[in-house]
Parts: C-alpha cells; sequence; structure tokens
C-alpha cells in the first residue's frame, strides 16, 4: 500500500517538489511520527524547523479549532482579534525597536516585503546579502540566496543591484585564513572591497542576514562580525535586516538568534515556527519605519490568517508559560557534548557547532580518502553523510542535511525534545556512525 501511494504521490505531485523521505505520515505527535504500518519515528527536522514546540501540541490543536470555529479569514476586509493579539506578543518577544508588523505566508513572502520596505524607506536600491544564506526561492528573496547555485540556474536575470559578501564561515574561511590569523578578513572585505569598487554605501538599502547560517551550513558567526557589521549599517544608514526564519522562536535557546550576539536590527523576518506548523510569517520594524510605508504599499488576502494568528499565540504562550526555551539551552548544549565527543572519536567528523538546538555536524573524507582523491584536508564526505542518515531512518530516526555540499547532519528536533530522548536519537546517530 504504501509503494502505491508513493506511487500515485508521484504521478500527481511536480518532480522539482523533493521530498526528504518516502515516508506516507499518518499522524505526528510531540517529537514523534507515525506512519503507515505502524512505524514510528523521531522527528529531528521539526518539519523543517517549523514545529518547534513539537507536532501537534495541545495548546496549539486548540486555539486553532476553536479560531475556525469562529472566523477563518479575512482577507484585509476587516480586523480580527487573534492578529492584534499576536502582534502584541511579538512585540514583547522580539529585540529592542521592533514595534509594528506586517503579516504573511511564508519566509520567502517575509522577505521579499523586507527588502520592498528597506527600499522604499531609505529610497536606496542597493541590497547586501552573504554567501551561502538561504532566504527563499521566489524572485526577490531567490536573488539573495546562494547557498546552492541549482536553487538559481536557469532563472537568471534575477534581481537587480544584490550584491554578495562572504558570510563568516570560519571553518571554511572564504578569504582562505584560520582561526589564528584571522582579522575579520571577511568583514574588511565587504567595507573595502564592495563598498568601494562596487557600490557606495549611500546606494545601499539593507544588507540582509541570517544570525547563524542555515539552509548554506549551519555555522555560527563571530560576535565580533556581527557587532562589526551592525556598527557599519548604523554609521552608513543601511537597514539591518536579520533573517530569523530558522533562527527564531526559541530554536538556538533564545527567542531570536540576534539576541546571542547583542544586536538589535531595523527590520526582522520571521517564519517557521511562529505557528507550530501553521502557515505564517511576518516582518517586523520600528515605528519609524512602518510609518513611511503607505497604505497600499504592500498588501495580502491570505497573510495572518485568523487560524494561524491563534496557533501563533498558543506557540508563544507554550514556549513561556513552559519554559522551553531553557529547555532547548539545556539539551542542545548536553546533545553538543556528547556530538563533541563523537568528533574526537571520528575522523570524519570535521566540526560540531551549532547554538540551542540548532546543530550542525560537518563531514569530512579521511586523510587516506584525501590522498586518493586529491583533494584538501576539509574535503566534504556527503555519501558518508548519506549512508548514516540511511542507517538512522532504518533505525526510526529522521535526520536532513545542509550546506553547498550537501555534507553537514542538521540537528533541529523540537524544542520539547527531553534529556532522555535526546540520549535514544544520538544512540542512534553513534550506532549508524560507527557501527
Amino acid at each position: 500500500m504504501k509503494t502505491d501511494f508513493n506511487k500515485k504521490a508521484k504521478g500527481l505531485l511536480t518532480p522539482a517538489l523533493v521530498f526528504h523521505t518516502d515516508i506516507n505520515a499518518k499522524s505526528a505527535k510531540g517529537v514523534y511520527v507515525h506512519a503507515e504500518g505502524g512505524r514510528r519515528y523521531m522527528d529531528f527536522t521539526s518539519g523543517l524547523a517549523a514545529a518547534n514546540i513539537g507536532h501537534c501540541h495541545p495548546a496549539v490543536v486548540k486555539a486553532a479549532t476553536e479560531q475556525a470555529g469562529r472566523l477563518i479569514h479575512s482577507g484585509c476586509i476587516f480586523r480580527y482579534e487573534s492578529e492584534v493579539a499576536l502582534a502584541g506578543r511579538l512585540k514583547r518577544i522580539t529585540p529592542a525597536g521592533i514595534e509594528m508588523f506586517f503579516f504573511s505566508n511564508s519566509g520567502a513572502e517575509a522577505v521579499e516585503g523586507a527588502i520592498k520596505l528597506a527600499r522604499f524607506y531609505t529610497g536606496r536600491q542597493g541590497i547586501i546579502a552573504f554567501t551561502g544564506g538561504f532566504h527563499g526561492r521566489t524572485f526577490g528573496a531567490l536573488s539573495l540566496t546562494s547557498s546552492s547555485a541549482r536553487y538559481r540556474k536557469l532563472y537568471h536575470p534575477l534581481l537587480p543591484s544584490v550584491f554578495h559578501a562572504p558570510y563568516p564561515y570560519c571553518y571554511r574561511c572564504p578569504m582562505g585564513k584560520n582561526r589564528a590569523a584571522c582579522s575579520i578578513d571577511c568583514f574588511e572585505y565587504l567595507r573595502n572591497k564592495i563598498l568601494r569598487h562596487l557600490i557606495t554605501p549611500e546606494e545601499v538599502a539593507c544588507v540582509v542576514i541570517e544570525p547563524v547560517l542555515g539552509e548554506g551550513g549551519y555555522f555560527v558567526p563571530p560576535v565580533d562580525y556581527m557587532k562589526k557589521l551592525r556598527d557599519l549599517c548604523a554609521k552608513e544608514g543601511i537597514l539591518f535586516i536579520a533573517d530569523e526564519v530558522q533562527t527564531g522562536f526559541g530554536r538556538t535557546g533564545k527567542w531570536f538568534a540576534c539576541e546571542h550576539f547583542g544586536i538589535n536590527p531595523d527590520i526582522i523576518v520571521m517564519a517557521k515556527g511562529i505557528a507550530s506548523g501553521l502557515p505564517l510569517s511576518a516582518i517586523g520594524a520600528s515605528r519609524k519605519i512602518m510609518s513611511k510605508w503607505p497604505p497600499g504599499a504592500h498588501g495580502t488576502t491570505f497573510g495572518g490568517n485568523p487560524v494561524s494568528c491563534a496557533a501563533a499565540c498558543a506557540t508563544i504562550d507554550t514556549i513561556e508559560k513552559k519554559n522551553i526555551l531553557k529547555n532547548a539551552q539545556e539539551v542542545g548544549g548536553y546533545a553538543l557534548k556528547r556530538l563533541k565527543a563523537m568528533q574526537a572519536r571520528c575522523q570524519a567528523i570535521g566540526d560540531v557547532r551549532g547554538l540551542g538546538l540548532m546543530l550542525g555536524v560537518e563531514f569530512i573524507k579521511s586523510e587516506k580518502q584525501i590522498l586518493r582523491y586529491a583533494q584538501n584536508d576539509r574535503a566534504p564526505d556527503k555519501a558518508l553523510l548519506d549512508r548514516v542518515m540511511k542507517r538512522c531512518l532504518k533505525k526510526g530516526l529522521i535526520i536532513v542535511e545542509c550546506g553547498v555540499d550537501k555534507n553537514v547532519a542538521r540537528f533541529m528536533p523540537p524544542l520539547i525534545t527531553t534529556k532522555a530522548q535526546m540520549d535514544v536519537a544520538l544512540g542512534i546517530f553513534e550506532e549508524a556512525l560507527f557501527g
């Protein structure tokens, strides 16, 4: 029956839509997904970092169900309580200075809106993004995305006046330095090359950056880099846009990853974990910036859907009431230590990094393989990661990859994951790695 279902699905759905597994999910609860035939899996993807408080959390189901019984859609014809209530909650938990919001449906849609807002407010056209970043696949967002050239293939020309600076991915330094010799050369490249040779600062509307690199490799940038970038933006009148689509709502152990760096963005973009899997995203900015966006300058039919907003309110309330940020910090810290212990035993693990429950394990080729393939000492090993993920799947653990070479394992379980559940998952991963 499973084979018949998958065959039917593949005959009806475009091959452009990629599924990471062939699991036919029947239901999901918390950390677990229940498949056809009764098989249970641990979902350490959280539905691509969206089900942050677990699948079908009772509080979210209750809020969404009750809202669906009262009002499902507005289409900007009338206001309703759940949207205003959510805006109030977001104002409370977002970084200082974020005061007003625009709701839409997806991360890409929110990125599109954010760059429109930045251009409208500043009157400037230039946009600076970062190599390795993923911001979505619609044309404007895709113009910023550079985590893989295949996402852009055959879609050129893209949005003009977008310039890419090197992301400070220190494990694979874009400037060819090692940590001991690093003087944040990638920032100097942005300041002294891009802003002197390609576009002047007074022409740049915004920089758009993931505070922790997501699909491009799950890498945490240096605090100094982020602070220098924020200071540069303030000095030159460039809006700092934090793409917190994947890093937001507790994923890194804080409400938003910007908090780890002590920086406040001018504009923040949110999605994924905001509504526990229901379609919703948001753009946040100061009243000063948002007030310059006149009526009709941007709009939506389905954005800020009443049911999604109710689910988002329940999600935020649950994170606060259940002290879930603390759990993400503690369980994430425990997982990081165990993964680093595996790294010490396994030459194929080149790096382990992350914040909270956003952890990356980068696989590289062994010394013997390096000689055979005549590659550098950090040659990506996608094939090994593929084998490890398949072994994990057979044992009931779902993890997915990231990075331009698809050689980084992503650990992004629900933030409600217990230490005992983490032990089970890491035991499966360890057995898949060494067994």
